[in-house]
């Protein structure tokens, strides 16, 4: 694993582990993301606790996940991004150390890195972030109320055609095959329907 010791391999390991840690924040659920950040980061750490490295960079690395977090959250989420992704890139090219504080990565390794890094999370985490905002298109909740047709008779188990599609529905009254329904309330994806009363 001496090849973990060259600064520069232990910069893109620490970039890419910081990178699936990120979007593992923004995209949770998939474990892929997380298991890749783990491994990376382990990786890198090795490293850190092999090389000297300046403990003020790695600071300013662990404070860049506060604006992150916010910029997920908060109004302003371009302000806190940016800054988020100021304190990372520079905490960690400066991490590496020569002679007490100097990078020991290759400038060119670490503009390559770190602008790909940037503009990466730029977009990427902007998107995500206004992906998850937006309120979903067909919001099954409007179903309540909305009439439709019994397409099958309905008691515990039943098919209803409400508001353009079909629907697996119950009932807690018998409903006969053809009737007009309304929707009472939602459970999951089967909706809960009653027989309109003027077909009684």
């Amino acid at each position: 694993m001496d090849f973990l010791l060259d600064p520069n391999i232990a910069y893109l390991i620490l970039l890419g582990g910081i990178l699936l840690g990120l979007m593992a924040i923004v995209t949770p659920g998939t474990g892929l993301f997380e298991v890749g950040a783990f491994f990376c980061l382990v990786l890198a750490g090795y490293a850190v606790y092999n090389l000297s490295f300046n403990w003020w960079a790695l600071l300013l690395m662990l404070i860049s996940l506060v604006p992150f977090v916010y910029a997920t959250q908060k109004p302003k989420r371009e302000l806190y991004l940016g800054i988020s992704i100021l304190l990372l890139l520079v905490g960690s090219i400066f991490l590496f150390a020569v002679n007490g504080w100097r990078p020991a990565i290759n400038p060119l390794v670490a503009l390559l890195a770190s602008g790909s890094l940037a503009v990466f999370l730029w977009v990427v985490v902007r998107k995500s972030v206004q992906a998850a905002a937006i309120r979903p298109t067909h919001d099954l909740d409007a179903l309540v109320g909305q009439r439709g047709e019994a397409r099958t008779a309905i008691k515990d188990d039943g098919s209803v055609y409400v508001g353009g599609e079909m629907w697996t529905a119950r009932s807690d009254d018998m409903v006969p095959s053809g009737s007009r329904i309304r929707v009472v309330r939602r459970e999951g994806f089967i909706l809960v329907v009653e027989k309109e009363k003027s077909d009684s």
